[in-house]
């Protein structure tokens, strides 16, 4: 399904991206204005702060609740910044509207529920304004594209994507893996909704904002949404990915905003090259098919299993080595040959079962 989109029409630098910027956690007044006016100070122009906060497990602070919405009220009257807050549930929506809340976002785990997205959805129903969704926590962009339809059924027209990374039950540098194919898939299926990156939830540090930063507008994001609090050691929630806006001005700065509408003679001929050299790894892989379909007719005559788990194993480590040698990432050559080998094993299931 195509979503029916309006412009968001909010306000963005000419010079920057679109920023949305403002601590995890509304915990107190006197930090909510103090970093409004800070960040107002350094230009931005949209400012976020997380007034219910359920965290993974209970004990922690988990956000005031209504009693912080005055404290965005205020900040919009003294700053003329719009504010933006996280909802869940259609009381919160009903809040929301209640105190003037210029822009609200899904987080991750309601997306993950239908049923609660659908909720959000139906309090939504006649109401003009902007909501972003962020992908759910496990990586299914299925999932992520119905949340965005239920709302656009709903009537929601001025919507965008918030890509805040996946979680893994294998830690890595990341706290939230970033799987880029994700957007840009999304991208792809649905080119005209905005999609802006939330460094702060995938790198989880606040040293890897800037280069997450970055990598998100050289894969063509719309804009960010990055944590920022006026004493980020002291914060309340997720201290380790804020940053002050002092310094979340200088890593704005410091971006390069490469045009991905200009088109060079040298590059068309580049992409032609890779055209050329696609269609050659499509025909490699169907005569590797074909290779591997008489196999199967092997295996069917003697008896033989279809999974030889040696001989899988071998593919992956000699491979993975090859691709190491070759320039390319041992997990990324295992991933082509794991899906290379599921590909075999379904089409000499076929002839075994004939």
């Amino acid at each position: 399904m195509e979503l029916e989109l309006e412009p968001l029409r909010l306000p963005a630098d000419n010079v920057r991206p679109f920023v949305i910027a403002g601590p995890c956690s509304a915990e107190t007044e006197e930090q909510v204005i103090t970093t409004a006016h800070e960040l107002k100070n350094k230009g931005c122009h949209n400012f976020r702060a997380g007034v219910w906060k359920p965290r993974t497990k209970p004990g922690g602070f988990e956000g005031n609740g209504e009693k912080a919405l005055p404290w965005l009220q205020r900040v919009k009257q003294e700053t003329g910044m719009l504010v933006a807050t996280e909802v869940a549930t259609p009381e919160h929506v009903e809040l929301c509207l209640k105190y003037g809340i210029d822009i609200l976002w899904v987080g991750a785990r309601t997306t993950a529920n239908p049923f609660a997205v659908q909720a959000l959805a139906d309090s939504l129903r006649g109401v003009d304004v902007p909501v972003f969704v962020k992908n759910p926590v496990n990586p299914d962009l299925e999932l992520w594209i119905g949340a965005l339809e239920r709302l656009n059924q709903a009537g929601v027209k001025r919507m965008g994507a918030i890509h805040r990374g996946f979680s893994s039950y294998d830690k890595k540098i990341y706290r939230n893996a970033p799987q880029w194919q994700i957007p840009i898939e999304l991208r792809r299926r649905n080119p005209q909704l905005p999609i802006i990156c939330d460094p702060s939830h995938i790198g989880g540090r606040r040293e890897l904002i800037a280069p997450l930063c970055q990598q998100a507008m050289d894969l063509g994001a719309d804009g960010l949404i990055v944590e920022s609090h006026c004493d980020p050691d002291k914060a309340w929630s997720d201290a380790k990915q804020q940053v002050t806006p002092d310094v979340l001005d200088y890593i704005l700065s410091l971006l390069v905003i490469r045009d991905e509408t200009v088109t060079t003679e040298g590059i068309t001929q580049l992409r032609h090259q890779i055209d050329e050299l696609d269609n050659q790894l499509m025909d490699l892989l169907a005569k590797r098919m074909r290779v591997c379909r008489e196999i199967g007719q092997y295996k069917k005559e003697h008896n033989m299993t279809v999974l030889q788990t040696n001989r899988y194993n071998e593919i992956l480590e000699k491979r993975g080595a090859q691709g190491v040698l070759c320039g390319m990432g041992a997990e990324f050559v295992a991933q082509v040959f794991e899906h290379i080998h599921e590909e075999s094993v379904r089409q000499q299931m076929e002839i075994i079962n004939k």
